[in-house]
């Protein structure tokens, strides 16, 4: 009798410990449930936030890659929208934006649903709205979480920052194109004035040669010395006003002398050698050696080009022209002209 209680002492007590490890493994379990519903919480909460980092990025691709068209940009941004919630299978969006509408292929309004304001320049602009096509769980905003609030907040505000960087470009845009067609035009006006300065010029420097500067040298070669002073002052002064000619040829050709440059000036003037000799009280060897000198200085040497025209032209067309571009004959003699009405300068 004495053996078979200790027995059920014994059994008692293992009975006891084995309690105690169930109750121990059941809190363990209990314990492990917690955790994995826990990590399931967080991996959903991750995987949630994973789609709205992949729809902000996506969103930054499609202002990028739109080509400035804001049609491209809400069309592409409104599709990016329903992955991006938690229950994407039925959530569907639109873009409302100036009374143009941008949705998904799948859109139908409901009673569940997020919206937040585009604004543009402080002013609203437009819309976006995602909605839900069958009731879900409820969370923090009806079936929305709390991070699609403000997922979908930050989606307005980018669209509205980038419509108006875009159209901020577009008038750039705008003034650069009207900037470079007042600067055509500017150029065109200074083009035309330029034009009319130099006929202008060209009319007066003709005026002067034809009429007025074959007279001095007409005068200059009979008269006193006095009177020969005042003519040549006469003469310096008019050529400063309307007489480019020597200096521009003094500029391009340096290695002519000052006697050189007078000579080309007369025998563009039409001036034959004798008329220049006498003028200048010279034999005519010494003015054919100036123009001799004249023609290697201007590389016209062994060419059939006439000296005389080829400076007439010089004025007229501008320094470094070919001499394709000149006449073969000599222009006529205003000192002849002058000579042949006055009596005087028949001896060539």
């Amino acid at each position: 009798m004495a053996d078979s209680g200790m027995d059920e002492r014994a059994l008692l007590r293992q009975l006891e410990g084995l309690r105690e490890r169930v109750a121990e493994l059941e809190a363990d379990a209990r314990q492990r449930a917690v955790e994995a519903e826990h990590m399931a919480t967080v991996e959903h909460a991750l995987t949630e936030r994973v789609k709205e980092l992949n729809c902000l990025y996506g969103i930054s691709r499609t202002v990028d890659h739109c080509g400035g068209s804001l049609d491209r940009l809400l069309q592409g941004t409104v599709d990016l929208l329903p992955a991006s919630w938690q229950y994407p299978e039925v959530t569907c969006a639109r873009i409302t934006f100036e009374q143009r509408q941008y949705a998904t292929a799948n859109f139908k309004t409901s009673r569940w649903k997020q919206v937040a304001r585009i604004d543009v320049g402080g002013k609203q602009a437009g819309t976006v709205e995602v909605y839900y096509l069958r009731k879900s769980p409820a969370c923090d905003e009806g079936p929305f979480l709390k991070e699609e609030r403000l997922l979908i907040d930050a989606v307005a505000e980018r669209m509205g920052r980038a419509t108006e960087r875009m159209r901020a470009q577009q008038q750039l845009e705008v003034e650069r194109a009207a900037l470079r067609n007042m600067n055509i035009a500017l150029r065109e006006v200074l083009s035309r004035v330029q034009q009319e300065k130099m006929e202008v010029g060209r009319a007066v420097q003709a005026n002067v040669d034809k009429i007025i500067v074959p007279i001095l040298d007409a005068l200059e070669g009979d008269g006193s010395a006095e009177r020969r002073g005042y003519i040549s002052l006469l003469r310096r002064n008019l050529e400063e006003i309307a007489g480019p000619f020597a200096q521009t040829l003094s500029k391009t050709f340096m290695s002519l002398t000052p006697m050189e440059v007078r000579v080309c000036d007369m025998l563009r003037r039409g001036l034959s050698t004798k008329e220049i000799a006498r003028l200048r009280r010279v034999s005519a060897a010494t003015v054919a050696r100036h123009r001799e000198h004249i023609r290697h200085k201007l590389g016209l040497t062994n060419k059939d080009v006439n000296l005389a025209t080829y400076l007439h032209t010089f004025m007229s067309e501008g320094a470094g022209d070919t001499e394709e571009h000149v006449l073969t004959q000599p222009v006529e003699s205003p000192l002849r002209r002058y000579g042949a009405a006055s009596g005087r300068g028949q001896d060539r």
